[in-house]
């Protein structure tokens, strides 16, 4: 491992592609910044990391004072993952290649759901005797490439990083959202109930919970909603509500449009969104009978 540190740079997954992809032709700090119009410092720190964890080489045909960095086999897998959109096998390449990212990983897998200082009192930990070290914006920065791969999940209003270990809904989603109703709703004034609960809080309570997906909540609870009618209903909300409100943002990644290069376009979304059903879009729901049935889809 080369140029070695004992913090990772804050370098997003972006700029790792695009750094791995510009660079299977020989390219310096200068060419970088020039390609990705940033400063040079910005450059060189991105180079740096993507050197660190073998994602680029120095070019031995340059001089020292003219260095060119192309881009290694494990960069062309890497850069391959991304054409392909198997972001699985991305945050499989980058847990083989950066400690920092693959420590994260173990510890979220084995503390999750935790709050950042929670994840970061663990790596502390594990790092005593290691040439690592970890703080507040390192988290964030391997955090970040692990909800943009979605290996990580954070939920939006706590702040908790967790593993979505499951793809399918267990058979009893009812019973568990049921509890999470129950744990969400607030008292209003002596003997009164909150009924309508903001579906995209019940969502990463859910999700968090049971380690699940939030692709797998969307579709257990649409299928649940219309497995249930008269008992279990969904409600829309006006434009400003509250409901769509949240802490951290939902962090997505996907294929850039442009052909000339090999990038990712990123959102980071804080209006987080309801479920569809029948071309309708929810964002409150409420229990009026708890016998709910539930079949798996």
């Amino acid at each position: 491992m080369s140029d070695e540190r004992p913090t990772v740079r804050p370098v997003t997954m972006a700029r790792l592609v695009e750094t791995a992809f510009l660079c299977q032709e020989p390219m310096s700090t200068e060419d970088i910044e020039e390609e990705l119009d940033v400063s040079h410092r910005r450059a060189r720190e991105t180079l740096l990391e993507a050197l660190r964890i073998d994602l680029i080489e120095e070019d031995s045909k340059h001089e020292e004072d003219n260095q060119q960095y192309r881009t290694t086999p494990v960069g062309e897998s890497f850069v391959s993952s991304v054409r392909a959109e198997d972001w699985s096998q991305v945050s499989s390449i980058l847990a083989t290649r950066s400690p920092h990212y693959r420590s994260f990983l173990e510890v979220v897998t084995d503390e999750g759901p935790a709050q950042l200082d929670t994840v970061l009192d663990q790596l502390e930990e594990q790092a005593e005797f290691t040439p690592y070290a970890y703080n507040q914006t390192g988290i964030e920065v391997v955090g970040d490439w692990g909800e943009r791969l979605g290996t990580v999940q954070r939920n939006a209003f706590t702040g908790e990083y967790y593993q979505p270990r499951s793809e399918e809904p267990p058979a009893n989603f009812h019973y568990a959202l049921l509890e999470i109703y129950d744990d969400l709703e607030e008292t209003a004034g002596v003997g009164l109930r909150q009924r309508y609960l903001s579906i995209p809080e019940v969502r990463e309570s859910l999700c968090a919970s049971l380690e699940l997906t939030r692709e797998s909540f969307d579709a257990a609870l649409s299928h649940l909603a219309a497995e249930n009618v008269g008992k279990l209903e969904l409600s829309g909300a006006p434009m400003d509500t509250g409901a769509k409100d949240a802490s951290y943002g939902i962090k997505e990644i996907e294929l850039a449009a442009d052909d000339s290069l090999v990038s990712t376009s990123q959102s980071t979304d804080r209006v987080m969104r309801g479920i569809e059903q029948y071309g309708k879009r929810y964002y409150y729901l409420t229990v009026h009978d708890r016998n709910l049935n539930y079949t798996q889809p």
